[in-house]
């Protein structure tokens, strides 16, 4: 199942602003494209009442057969969108469903490296966003963004339509006029909640431009009596969770301006608002991961969530699992989050069984290698940062 790891010692970073093509076995035709989709657009909620969004992250590996399905219960839910909180293609190893769609359209199951740099993130384009149709769909950054050769300037050159959508471009001026800068950090509110978009892709974050940025953008909040609720989606969980194997507790710059970002979340909440945390990075589901012992002894318990379940290679629970509110793993699945006339939130983890996998998914891909998907695609150990 897991294709042989490929190391790149001999790659240099080169210029990718060029627009990308798919070639070859990657290219599918706009009926294969459409087969999946469109999905149709979520009815507006009324006023006051209750709606709903979906959240997920980590869709590498399997994420081409996974993430349809993801985007077909969107639907289903009337979601007002779609949070993708990082991690769309491996970058450093070729995904498995690429490799197997490449085979199922008769091709050889070879591939370059420079060819793979060069579709891997046109093919999550293609088959993870595309399914999503009219429904809007946000981007976060993780880590496997920033494989080498790519960069973060590559990932707001690919995905500028995206992390320039008209609700992030229209708060970024009214929080600032002169704002003219794409960056890979951003806020949108919807409804009284106010859903901010960290980066914590690299071990030199969170830097001081984006803590300073986060700390306006709460104080602003706190202040502002139409703002009930505060959503901080991130790709790794910040330090000191259920789960600190695979988080900001794994680097001094991490434990330190995570610390920095809990601490302006909790006074936010004490300034009255609802604020809630969504993170991906490990593969697998768990709930109420800030409930530890040293946020009860320093400040408070924030409801946290990890939510790295849409595609990527599933990995063993940490042992702070038995402490988790919830917690599940060789599973896939995403997160539907219902915002209550309050402001409140109740998040809701929706598995994705094999025979939730759209017939035309598994045409492509075949029915074996969508089977293996969900047989296999699983390493025992849970990795470190």
């Amino acid at each position: 199942m897991r294709a042989a790891l490929i190391s790149f010692p001999g790659l240099m970073k080169r210029n990718l602003w060029r627009c990308l093509t798919i070639v070859g076995a990657l290219a599918l035709s706009s009926a294969c494209a459409a087969a999946v989709g469109p999905q149709p657009a979520p009815m507006p909620a009324a006023s006051g009442s209750a709606w709903k969004f979906v959240v997920g992250g980590d869709s590498r590996n399997c994420g081409d057969v996974i993430m349809p399905a993801v985007a077909a219960g969107a639907a289903s839910a009337g979601a007002k969108f779609y949070w993708h909180l990082g991690d769309f293609r491996a970058l450093y190893d070729f995904d498995q469903d690429l490799l197997a769609q490449r085979r199922a359209a008769g091709g050889p199951a070879v591939l370059s490296i420079s060819e793979y740099q060069r579709t891997a993130w046109d093919d999550f384009i293609l088959n993870q966003i595309g399914p999503f149709g009219t429904i809007p769909v946000f981007l976060g950054i993780g880590n496997h963004e920033l494989v080498a050769p790519k960069s973060r300037f590559e990932y707001l050159a690919q995905f500028a339509d995206w992390l320039n959508a008209a609700p992030i471009q229209a708060q970024r001026l009214r929080d600032n006029p002169n704002d003219r800068k794409l960056k890979t950090y951003y806020h949108w509110a919807e409804d009284g909640v106010d859903f901010v978009t960290l980066d914590n892709a690299s071990d030199d974050q969170f830097d001081s431009s984006q803590a300073a940025w986060l700390d306006r953008v709460l104080r602003r909040d706190s202040s502002d009596s139409s703002i009930t609720t505060i959503v901080a989606g991130m790709h790794i969980p910040l330090p000191d969770s259920l789960a600190p194997e695979h988080s900001m507790s794994n680097w001094a710059q991490g434990e330190e301006s995570g610390r920095r970002v809990y601490a302006a979340l909790l006074k936010a909440q004490a300034a009255g608002k609802k604020v809630y945390v969504l993170s991906s990075h490990s593969h697998f589901y768990m709930s109420g991961i800030y409930d530890t012992p040293y946020w009860r002894a320093h400040g408070g318990v924030l409801p946290g969530w990890i939510i790295g379940t849409t595609g990527a290679i599933r990995y063993a629970l940490p042992p702070g699992a038995t402490h988790a509110k919830e917690a599940k793993t060789n599973t896939y699945g995403y997160l539907v989050g219902t915002v209550g006339s309050d402001g409140s939130i109740r998040f809701d983890f929706h598995e994705i069984k094999e025979e939730d996998i759209p017939a035309a998914v598994v045409t492509r891909f075949t029915k074996e290698f969508v089977h293996q998907c969900f047989v296999g695609n699983i390493r025992q150990e849970e990795p470190r940062h």
